[in-house]
């Protein structure tokens, strides 16, 4: 009998549940087949293994039993028969669908034959090149190859050059490198842009007319130091009984940008714009988003706006949701705004107290209500012309960040309330909810055991306002310990994520019955898809298809975490090369993370994480305990805990791969 036909009837075998693997040899066995349906994943270390659609437990997979699927690819497969004190274990049968075509690598070329190496985390084959399908690449050089085949027997799938990123460790190489991993663009296709520089942009005064008109208003934007897009500003004004009215002014994109045009078709595509750590990759058209749309100050701008009359105490006894014009009188960075909060000096120094004084009070009122307050600590870097880290600072959240961040909440809310709060039994109108579940009890009660051992108690059951309230405590004790960033890690770690659909479940972590995305149409297209909806009904439009809009905020969901994914990968791009002339320097440090392959630590000065692999702990063999988060000797009894203080020196700085290593000291 041929190979290949041995190969066939071996797999039908194992597909029929006849056969299982004991102590490395095959032999018979009538085991009952059991089929799992999932997306493949590869763990740090390179291992494969199943994550099944069912949520049940992940089941490992061999390399040799991977068979061409690659990491997330849905695929079908056979488990084997259960084998005492292993791990379950499986081979996949059917790629049912791939999760991408196109890869990243190095080009490694060698007496003219020319293979593309993926990390193998992704791919742990090389894939094959034919020589004349090189688009001008060189030996070294970063490529986005397709794949175009891979035949049952070849051991490497073939594919085609699609473009040449450029020279490995150039900045720019690395960034696009990054966001082509995650089959996001690194371009804008210019017969789209070409097309925005064709908007009228001029604003009539027919179309003044059919507003409301705010030019007059004390207005001003407050943003990041390096934005150049303005999604929303703010005006206030007093009113002659004793109240404010406060407008929360958004940029109305949709009016530029018309449903199903090719703007608009490449926005809902991208979803969102991309944050790297030197660039922003834009969700639409520079000359929309930082341009025409930016509400930049001195400049009459179009928005969709949320006027509120307010006391001062901050009771709204008014809102009303209008299309209006604006001219912000100021642009504010969040330093200078905090500047204005602080001394009670500067450019319209009353207009921002006054502000500042509603947004403390709608704050405490949310966490009254059951809101939790997760403030984490964000990685930035300080970069020269060339992109390369020269330090590291942490992003701060002030009260400056804070007044906004209460008024965009407020007009969020007001306008989910608007559409999905209904009287009696009507059935409200198909809507864009940002929605987020309450965590899972079995992870909050892994929190409360976690967080015993460093003398901190946590109730997990009990009402649902009742258990924010515990977590706030929690968080409220823990800060500026030397575990504050670990518990909150484990702590959110315990959330469910917040996506977006049209079934509204309210958002636990803002404590919210109701609540949308509707102020940020410039870099989120669920934003974009609130304002066409609200302006629709607003004017007696009928209900949209839910399975239709259900899917679109799937897409959008999907491609917001693509977006986080690539964004993080570029930090840890940025935190390697930070570190990669620091080698055999020792660092004070706090284990971030325990896997049966090794125990992650973050350096404290720096935030920068890496690996100890755990063949380097090589004083005795450590078992993984993964309810303790931690590891132990088997002779000495050693453990080594998430949280734990440890100090290690830096052994190796590996850019391809984004992984710092590390030794123990």
């Amino acid at each position: 009998m041929g190979k290949k036909k041995k190969r066939e009837r071996e797999r039908e075998r194992r597909k029929s549940g006849r056969q299982a693997i004991y102590g490395g040899r095959r032999r018979m066995e009538p085991v009952p087949t059991r089929e799992i349906i999932g997306k493949l994943d590869r763990n740090n270390n390179g291992k494969a293994h199943i994550v099944p659609e069912d949520g049940s437990e992940q089941v490992f997979v061999a390399d040799r039993n991977v068979n061409h699927a690659v990491k997330g690819d849905l695929v079908r497969a056979v488990m084997y028969a259960a084998r005492a004190g292993r791990q379950p274990e499986a081979e996949v049968v059917e790629v049912l669908k791939r999760a991408r075509e196109n890869f990243v690598g190095v080009l490694s070329l060698s007496n003219n034959v020319a293979f593309v190496v993926v990390d193998n985390r992704i791919l742990t084959n090389d894939i094959y090149v034919p020589s004349d399908k090189l688009k001008g690449a060189t030996d070294g050089q970063k490529v986005i190859v397709k794949v175009v085949d891979w035949p049952d027997n070849a051991r490497n799938p073939i594919g085609y050059i699609v473009d040449v990123l450029g020279d490995a460790g150039n900045n720019d190489t690395e960034m696009h490198a990054i966001l082509a991993e995650y089959n996001l663009p690194y371009s804008y296709p210019e017969e789209i842009s070409a097309e925005a520089e064709k908007i009228d942009i001029t604003i009539s005064e027919e179309e003044i007319a059919r507003r409301l008109d705010y030019r007059d208003v004390v207005t001003f934007t407050i943003d990041p130091r390096d934005a150049k897009d303005f999604d929303d500003a703010l005006s206030i004004k007093k009113l002659d009984n004793g109240n404010f009215e406060v407008g929360v002014h958004i940029a109305d994109v949709t009016h530029y940008v018309k449903e199903g045009d090719i703007i608009d078709k490449e926005a809902y595509s991208r979803a969102t714009s991309v944050y790297l750590v030197d660039r922003t990759v834009p969700m639409l058209p520079e000359k929309l988003c930082n341009m025409v749309c930016s509400l930049r100050p001195d400049e009459e701008k179009l928005t969709y706006s949320v006027i509120f009359e307010m006391t001062p105490k901050a009771e709204v006894k008014k809102r009303h949701i209008t299309k209006a014009v604006i001219k912000s009188n100021r642009r504010f960075t969040y330093e200078e705004a905090q500047e204005i909060i602080e001394s009670g000096k500067g450019d319209y120094a009353e207009e921002v107290l006054d502000l500042n004084s509603l947004a403390v009070i709608l704050r405490e009122q949310r966490f009254a209500e059951g809101a939790i307050s997760f403030e984490r600590t964000e990685v930035r870097f300080e970069i020269d012309e060339t992109g390369k880290p020269l330090s590291v600072y942490f992003k701060e959240q002030k009260e400056a960040n804070k007044l906004v961040e209460e008024f965009m909440l407020l007009a969020n809310r007001t306008v989910a309330e608007k559409i999905g709060k209904v009287k009696g039994d009507t059935k409200p109108k198909t809507f864009v909810y940002r929605i987020h579940d309450e965590p899972d009890r079995a992870k909050l009660q892994n929190l409360s055991e976690f967080i015993k051992r460093f003398g901190y108690k946590f109730k997990p059951e009990g009402e649902k306002s009742d258990v924010s309230r515990s977590i706030n405590r929690l968080l409220d004790k823990v800060q500026g310990t030397r575990e504050q960033n670990l518990i909150e890690t484990v702590a959110l770690r315990s959330m469910a994520k917040a996506v977006y659909s049209t079934q509204n479940i309210g958002h636990y972590g803002l404590a919210f019955d109701f609540y949308t995305h509707f102020t940020s149409p410039i870099r989120r297209y669920p934003d974009m898809m609130v304002h066409r909806l609200l302006f629709s009904y607003l004017n007696g439009g009928g209900s949209v298809k839910e399975e239709q809009y259900e899917e679109y905020c799937n897409h959008c969901s999907d491609m917001e975490q693509v977006a986080a994914s690539a964004e993080r990968a570029s930090i840890k791009y940025k935190q390697v090369e930070f570190m990669s002339d620091k080698k055999g320097l020792v660092f004070s440090g706090v284990i971030s993370g325990v896997t049966e392959w090794g125990i992650y630590v973050e350096i404290t000065s720096n935030k920068c994480e890496g690996m100890i692999p755990i063949r380097e702990l090589d004083d005795d063999y450590y078992t993984y305990d993964e309810k303790n988060y931690q590891i132990t000797g088997k002779r000495t009894h050693k453990i080594y805990r998430l949280g734990d203080e440890v100090n290690v020196m830096v052994a190796n700085a590996n850019l391809d791969k984004k992984q710092l290593d590390f030794t123990l000291v």
